[in-house]
Order: C-alpha cells, then structure tokens, then sequence
C-alpha cells in the first residue's frame, strides 16, 4: 500500500508542484488549503488529489481535519508543512494583528500539524516531517520581522523533532526556497521583480518543481540517515 503524504496549503504554488510530485512519485496525496475554494477544486479536477480545507492556524482544525484525511485515505506517513502567508511592514508600522497571524499560521502552524500526527508516526516507527522554511528565515529580511522570525523558527523546530524522533525512525528536515515563481512573486511589479532576480547569481528564478524534488527526496526511503538538516535552494543568493 502506498504511503500516505499531506501537504499543507497544498492547492497552489510550490504547495501544488511538491503535491503532484509526491503523487508521481507513487504517494497517496492529500493537500489541505485554507480559503480559495476555486482554485483548490481546479486543482483536484486537473490531478485527482484530495484537498481538504482548513486552518493551520487552529489546533482544533487541525486534528478534525487530520482525521478525516486518515479515516479517507489511511494513517499520514509524511507531512509537508508548506502553508504560510506574508503580512508585510516594516516593524515600526508592523500590528499586532500582523505579527500574530505570520506567526500563528507559519510557525504555530508547524506545531499544530506535526503534533497530532507525532504520537502515530511514533507506534508506527516511520514518518517524514518536512518543512517549507524560507531564505528570509535564514538572512532576515526588510519588512518581514514576523515571517522571518516564524521561518527561523521552524527550522529550530526541525533540529529539535530530528533528536526527539531520530531513535523511533521519524526524520524531520526542513528546505528553504529562495526566490520561487509564484503567483506571489510573478505578480510583483516587474522592475521589483527584477532587481530580485539581479541578486540571484544563477540569474533566473526557481521553479516550484525545484522545490517539490527536495521534498519528494526527503520523503524517500533513500534519506533515512538525513535527519535535522536544511536543503537551502536559493540559486546560490545566499550561502549558509
């Protein structure tokens, strides 16, 4: 039986390239999404994957939804945790509200997914968490105090969950995009957008397959011993 993979915000952009690979890649998918009712069944139409809504940002819906991917399509083998938004200012016009949504859906979000599948994956003594950082979270960034915080942050928690899951056969590894195109970044005005790509010694920006193969990778049994590590997939922007 083929294992089961979840993608979260797993309709669109890089989230739908790593669903469609890990698909390819003989996975039964699932990809849940938080509101474009449109596009995500666009995208089940065009690729048979299962999408599933709810919000990461809420622990509640996290475990209903887990549950009813699980009681579709069996236990959750491998999660994705992809899901993220951006509220950008510069931190001295940055809100409350700004911080607190960046931070309950791509840091806590991280939390709330991983944490109801943890004790499964446990028993079972297999499971792959793998996590969408940034290249933001690696440098920082001018106006993104919270998504670089909330970035940073789930890489401390990958190398934490590598230790705690390491010994029960659980990895946990994070990739961090640079510059993908998105929507998001194709829909930036064009002399923004290419003073970007300036900074980008391969010249060009990523694609979100480039992505999804780092994580169908990680998700392999081939990566077993890879375990509390970053893929940083930058063109090369930034060396860590």
């Amino acid at each position: 039986m083929a294992r089961v993979a979840l993608v979260t915000g797993g309709s669109r952009g890089i989230g739908a390239a790593i669903s469609v690979a890990l698909k390819d890649a003989g996975y039964t998918v699932a990809a849940s999404y938080a509101g474009n009712d449109a596009a995500a069944v666009k995208f089940s139409k065009e690729t048979g994957i299962n999408t599933y809504k709810w919000n990461v940002a809420d622990y509640d819906e996290c475990v209903a939804g887990i549950a009813k991917v699980e009681a579709n399509l069996g236990s959750v083998d491998i999660l994705v945790n992809n899901a993220g938004i951006t509220r950008d200012a510069p931190f001295h016009r940055m809100t409350r509200e700004q911080w607190s949504e960046v931070i309950d859906t791509n840091l806590s979000g991280v939390f709330n997914m991983t944490h109801p599948l943890w004790p499964g994956m446990r028993e079972r003594k297999f499971g792959r968490v793998i996590t969408i950082s940034s290249i933001n979270g690696q440098k920082g960034q001018f106006a993104q105090v919270n998504y670089s915080a909330a970035k940073a942050g789930d890489l401390g928690i990958t190398k934490a969950l590598a230790q705690e899951g390491a010994r029960v056969g659980i990895t946990a590894n994070a990739v961090c995009p640079g510059y993908i195109a998105t929507d998001m970044v194709m829909a930036m005005p064009e002399k923004a957008r290419d003073a970007t790509i300036a900074q980008i010694p391969t010249g060009r920006l990523g694609e979100p397959e480039e992505i999804a193969r780092c994580v169908v990778f990680l998700a392999s049994d081939d990566a077993g011993f890879i375990n509390g590590s970053t893929i940083t997939a930058n063109g090369a922007q930034h060396l860590v």
